[in-house]
């Protein structure tokens, strides 16, 4: 392996990770960084299995500025991260996002809506006739209200994490192909990652990115962090009749699809799905759960077929939804987190590396305060919840 001593190691070669390494590498190019993932194939990692959607409608202040960081990011990854002239292709599309409710859901979608609005987000206020005039295929009897976010839109996820992985590569940063077995504290600070092949890395800094496996990463230095594996499926799936071309669609009831190629990719994650590494897949899902929810919104998909399904993890932060981005204060300053994305993190990697990056490299945050996203207020077991469609 040759180096093995680190201004900082991060463990997880998903989105978050790399994000890490490329902002640390363009930020500081002297900064050595070395990134370990296991599974190199990417076989079980959550970025590939990811939805690829990109969105600014959030309640939260921090999610909506995340994704305007990011987003734009995304619209320009062709050029940031090509490679000896080629440009990196990840299919952004543009189709928007779209958000409905029942008469119950309006009054919270108004004022997360009156916030985008404030943070600067192109999203339309609509009522069901004019949703019904936009989307005609679409059931509104039973709606009282939707959003609908102009510039947001979707990419390929693996796409993204390749062109990621290349770019990191010629930006100087190791990629290590191992399994983080120990982490070793000293004095309150982490000194150096073990690695299963019997390799020790030293390291000024240690990133926790390993996503769903995050807990067990944090638990080799002894930080509790409630974040699980929770597993959700990713339906491709096909209609017999034509649909006008539609957005990224989600409900209160947590379906979530948009258009892919010739059909649809989505599904409907659910929170009591019981936790753990959980990669079976349950064929009956989608004609029980996600068929039903199609067909009630939009007629058409009464003539479906599932084509796929793909199960993935969320690394979900069971306390309140929200990534934990930031190091383990008062404990041990040198071991950071950005994990917790409960579905968010691809979404939000370009941000939150760039944070992590300033974070190790200044001392602080200065292009977004993600402070109240840090590890204070899981040690004070203070919730600080989206208000929004997750």
């Amino acid at each position: 392996m040759g180096q093995t001593s680190y201004d900082t190691v991060v463990v997880g070669g998903g989105a978050i990770g790399l994000a890490v390494a490329y902002s640390l590498g363009t930020m500081d190019s002297a900064c050595r960084v070395g990134v370990v993932e296991r599974d190199a194939a990417y076989s079980l990692a959550s970025t590939p299995r990811a939805s690829g959607g990109l969105r600014r409608l959030f309640a939260l202040p921090e999610n909506i500025e995340l994704s305007n960081a990011s987003i734009p990011v995304y619209e320009r990854f062709p050029d940031l991260m090509a490679v000896d002239g080629q440009k990196a292709d990840i299919g952004f599309r543009k189709g928007g996002y779209l958000f409905i409710v029942p008469e119950s859901g309006v009054a919270n979608l108004r004022r997360n809506y009156e916030r985008q609005r404030q943070h600067g987000v192109n999203v339309d206020w609509l009522e069901p006739g004019e949703l019904k005039a936009r989307f005609p295929s679409m059931a509104v009897a039973d709606l009282a209200g939707a959003v609908h976010s102009l510039d947001d839109g979707w990419i390929d996820p693996y796409a993204a994490l390749m062109a990621l992985r290349r770019k990191v590569r010629t930006l100087g940063a190791t990629l290590i192909q191992d399994e983080v077995v120990a982490i070793e504290r000293e004095d309150n600070l982490v000194r150096s990652v073990t690695l299963k092949s019997g390799t020790i890395l030293k390291a000024d800094n240690v990133v926790n990115a390993a996503g769903a496996w995050s807990p067990l990463i944090s638990g080799m230095v002894s930080q509790a962090i409630p974040i699980t594996p929770l597993r959700r499926f990713e339906h491709y799936f096909e209609c017999e009749e034509p649909i006008e071309p539609l957005p990224y669609v989600k409900d209160l009831n947590r379906l979530a699809f948009r258009p892919e190629g010739e059909g649809y990719s989505g599904g409907v994650p659910t929170l009591a799905e019981p936790r753990g590494y959980n990669f079976d897949t349950d064929h009956g899902y989608f004609e029980e759960v996600v068929w039903p929810a199609l067909a009630h919104r939009f007629p058409k998909f009464e003539r479906t077929k599932c084509r796929n399904t793909l199960p993935g993890l969320y690394d979900q932060n069971d306390l309140d939804g929200n990534p934990i981005i930031g190091p383990w204060e008062g404990v041990c300053e040198n071991f950071y987190l950005a994990a917790g994305f409960s579905g968010h993190g691809l979404m939000h990697a370009p941000a939150t590396g760039r944070a992590i990056a300033e974070l190790i490299l200044k001392g602080r945050f200065e292009t977004l305060d993600l402070t109240r996203l840090g590890w204070r207020r899981i040690a004070r077991q203070e919730p600080y919840a989206e208000q929004g469609i997750l």
